[in-house]
C-alpha cells in the first residue's frame, strides 16, 4: 500500500464546436497514446482505467461502453466508470492507487456536447420530480445564480466581464482553446444579454473533447520522467434543490478544499467555472486571495467539453507543477446546476 499518489501524465484533445466523433473513440485513441507516453508507460502496465462520461449526453444506455474500444478490452484490463465529470473517476483510482489496489491508472473522459441542445439536456441533473418537468435550461439557472450574486453585491457585471478578458487573453498560449484573443472590456460589456446579468462572453462555449491523466504509485512514480505530487484530494455536494441554498455562496468547494488541506501558499489554482461569476464565487468559497494564479490555461470558460473539463482542470493544474512554473497547485472540478457538487485536489513539487 502507497501513501504516495502522483500525476505523471496529461494529454487533451482540442475543444471543438464539434468533433464529428459519435462514439468518442476516435477522439480519445490519440489523446490516451500522448498521455502514456508522457508517462513513459505501456498500456499493459497500466492496472487500473477509469473514465467519466454521460448516458444523457450521448443519448443511448451504456455509451461509455464503446469507449473500451479506445483502451482494449483483451487481454481482460480491470475497468471503472462514473457518470459524471471525470474528476470523479481521477478521485477513484485515487482511492483504488491508495488502498493498494493498484500500483498505476489511466483516468480519460470524453464528451459530445454538440449532440443534442446542451442548455436543455443539462436540464436533466435538476430534481427530477419538481424542476426538471419544466425544462430549465442551464444558462437560465446560471443566470439566476449569477442574478442573486449581483443584487447581494457579491459579484458585479463589470467584474464577470474582467474574468472573461483575463481568461480569454490567457488562452491564447493554450493550444487546445477553442475561444481566445485581446478583448475589450467595454465592448463586452456593451453586448446583449443571453440571460441577465449574462452575456455571450459570460457563457462557456459548446464543447467537444477528451483529455487522459496517468497517476502511479511512490517508487513507479518517481520513475518517470515528470511527476506531480497529489497531496489531497476530497469532494463534497450541497443540496439539489436550487431553493434549499443560498446560491452566492459554495459552502461543498469550502469543505472539500478544507478536507483536501488546500494550502495557504497556492501558486495557481485551475477552477472549473463555466461561468464568469462562478470563478468569483470559488475564489472566495476557496479564500484565493491575488497572489494565486488563476486559470492560465483559460480555464472552461475557453473550452468546455462536458465530463472532461473538470479532468483538464487537475491536468493542467499538474502540469503547472511538472513544468516548475508553479510550487503548490490545485486543481478544481464541480459538476451539477449551479455549483452543487465540487471537487479539489491539492498537487506539489514534492
Amino acid at each position: 500500500m502507497s501513501t504516495e499518489v502522483a500525476v505523471i501524465g496529461f494529454a487533451q484533445a482540442p475543444c471543438l464546436p464539434s468533433a464529428g466523433t459519435t462514439s468518442g473513440v476516435e477522439t480519445l485513441v490519440p489523446v490516451l497514446g500522448r498521455a502514456l507516453a508522457e508517462a513513459r508507460l505501456d498500456r499493459r502496465e497500466v492496472d487500473f482505467w477509469c473514465s467519466g462520461s454521460s448516458d444523457y449526453l450521448a443519448g443511448r444506455a451504456f455509451s461509455f461502453v464503446n469507449a473500451v474500444d479506445a483502451i482494449g478490452a483483451y487481454p481482460p484490463i480491470c475497468e471503472s466508470h462514473v457518470e459524471m465529470d471525470a474528476a470523479w473517476a481521477c478521485y477513484e483510482a485515487y482511492v483504488q492507487i491508495l488502498a493498494g489496489e493498484a500500483e498505476t491508472a489511466l483516468v480519460y473522459g470524453f464528451g459530445k456536447s454538440s449532440a443534442g441542445q446542451l442548455r436543455r439536456v443539462l436540464a436533466l441533473q435538476l430534481d427530477p420530480y419538481t424542476v426538471a418537468p419544466l425544462w430549465p435550461d442551464s444558462v437560465s439557472v446560471a443566470a439566476v445564480q449569477a442574478r442573486c450574486a449581483v443584487d447581494a453585491g457579491v459579484v458585479s457585471e463589470r467584474a464577470m466581464a474582467e474574468v472573461a478578458v483575463r481568461s480569454r487573453a490567457d488562452a491564447r498560449a493554450n493550444p487546445y482553446s477553442q475561444v481566445s484573443g485581446v478583448f475589450d472590456l467595454d465592448d463586452l460589456l456593451a453586448g446583449p444579454y443571453l440571460a441577465d446579468p449574462l452575456r455571450g462572453h459570460d457563457c462557456a462555449p459548446v464543447s467537444d473533447g477528451a483529455a487522459a491523466l496517468v497517476l502511479a504509485a511512490g517508487e513507479r512514480a518517481r520513475r518517470a520522467p515528470r511527476r506531480a505530487w497529489i497531496s489531497g484530494m476530497a469532494h463534497r455536494i450541497d443540496p439539489q434543490g436550487l431553493g434549499e441554498r443560498d446560491l452566492t455562496e459554495v459552502p461543498s468547494a469550502s469543505a472539500a478544499a478544507q478536507a483536501a488541506c488546500l494550502p495557504g501558499d497556492l501558486d495557481v489554482a485551475e477552477l472549473h467555472a463555466p461561468f464568469t461569476h462562478q470563478e468569483l464565487l470559488l475564489r472566495a468559497a476557496l479564500g484565493l486571495g491575488d497572489r494565486v494564479r488563476i486559470n492560465p490555461s483559460g480555464g472552461a470558460l475557453c473550452g468546455n467539453p462536458m465530463f472532461s473539463a473538470g479532468l483538464a482542470r487537475i491536468g493542467a493544474a499538474a502540469g503547472e507543477v511538472m513544468s516548475g512554473r508553479a510550487r503548490t497547485a490545485a486543481g478544481h472540478a464541480t459538476s451539477g446546476p449551479a455549483l452543487q457538487q465540487n471537487l479539489v485536489c491539492v498537487l506539489e513539487a514534492s
